[in-house]
Parts: C-alpha cells; structure tokens; sequence
C-alpha cells in the first residue's frame, strides 16, 4: 500500500459485487471481540472524524483477511466443512501469534493498520491455503498486490477526494496495539461487502503452547 496515494477513490465504483443470493467465502482472523483492536479503530476515527466518503467497518468485524476462497455458488457446504477439518488439523501445530498494530497503510481504496510480524501469520496462512486447496482444487487469492500484507483495514474510502488532509489528519502511525491471533475463522459474506452480511461457518483455533 505504498507509495503514498495522492487521491482517494471509491471503492466500489467499478467493482464486480455479488448478485442476490450470491457471496464470498473467506478466511479470516477476526479481531472485533479484542478491545485493544477496538481501541485502535476507534482512535483512528476520531482522528478521520472531519472527513465524508469514508466507509468505517462494523467494530464486531474487524478483521485481517486471510485468504479469498471464492464465490459461495462454488464451494459447497461439504467443501467448506473439508476446509475446517483439514485447517484443524495443519493448525493444530501451530502456537497462537502476538501481534502489533502500528504504522498505517494508504491505499486509493482503503486506509489499513499493518500488522507485524509477519513470518509466523504467513504460516498460518500458508496452512490455511493448504486445507483450501485439498478441500476445492482452488488455492484462493489475495485481494490486492499479489504479495499479502497483512492489515486490519480502519476505512474503506467511497468518494473521489485528496489523499493528503486524511494522511496528515490521520499520520503514519498509531499507538502500538497488542493483539493475539489464537483463531482463524471461515466466514460467508453474503451479498456486497459494504453491507457486512457476514456468517461464521466455523473457527478453528491454534493449538495452545503446553504449560
């Protein structure tokens, strides 16, 4: 999400969204259920507090994506119940991650707090893709540059407006915000994602470290 963006443009404008009764499958590490992540979006909008055209996420869905699985009309409930079983297992060798949000991330069509380090949540992911592709022949994508950055996305914009007041008003970086990753969730996004219309379809947590 670099260099800096000089404009700011609406997300949706040109974008494919899904028809009715269609959605998304997607694998998530949902963060809304941790104050300290709350605490962090809600300064990040005081901060954006004089600005339109920005679109705010619900705080129970905070979230880092982790991986776009595909359509919902395309993976079936025993795939996705595939998926679970077979990410339970890979994950179950896996300790949960303490995380930190801190410099933010501009991008036209979103404003993002990276999350560090990146190593042990690229493993996650890497199982995570790994059950995608035993369960549906399909190894999901990464919306966005090719290279996944994990982040906890704070806007996403909705109108054509200058970039730099936001970033000034905004800064490079937030209080440094601890978070745990002890769970990754398959979620079904039905409809547009501006809606939030989402539904578990099951968590699998990571193994706890042996006391």
């Amino acid at each position: 999400m670099s260099p800096l963006p000089t404009r700011m443009i609406n997300r949706w404008q040109n974008r494919k969204e899904p028809g009715p009764g269609q959605g998304t499958i997607y694998w998530h590490m949902l963060v809304g259920d941790q104050p300290a992540a709350r605490d962090a979006a809600r300064t990040a909008w005081e901060r954006l507090a004089d600005f339109t055209g920005l679109h705010l996420p619900p705080l129970e869905w905070l979230h880092i994506t982790t991986l776009v699985v595909g359509p919902t009309d395309e993976i079936t409930t025993e795939q996705q119940q595939d998926m679970l079983a077979t990410a339970s297992e890979l994950l179950a060798a896996l300790p949960p991650v303490e995380v930190t949000l801190g410099r933010i991330l501009y991008h036209p069509e979103a404003i993002a707090a990276e999350v560090q380090p990146v190593a042990p949540l690229k493993q996650i992911r890497n199982a995570i893709q790994a059950a995608t592709l035993k369960a549906t022949g399909r190894e999901g994508y990464t919306e966005g540059p090719a290279q996944w950055t994990p982040h906890m996305t704070l806007a996403y914009s909705e109108a054509e407006q200058p970039a730099e007041p936001l970033i000034t008003a905004l800064g490079r970086e937030l209080p440094p915000t601890k978070l745990t990753i002890n769970v990754v969730t398959l979620v079904a996004q039905q409809g547009p994602e501006r809606l939030w219309n989402w539904h578990h379809v099951g968590r699998v947590p990571l193994s706890p470290p042996c006391s």
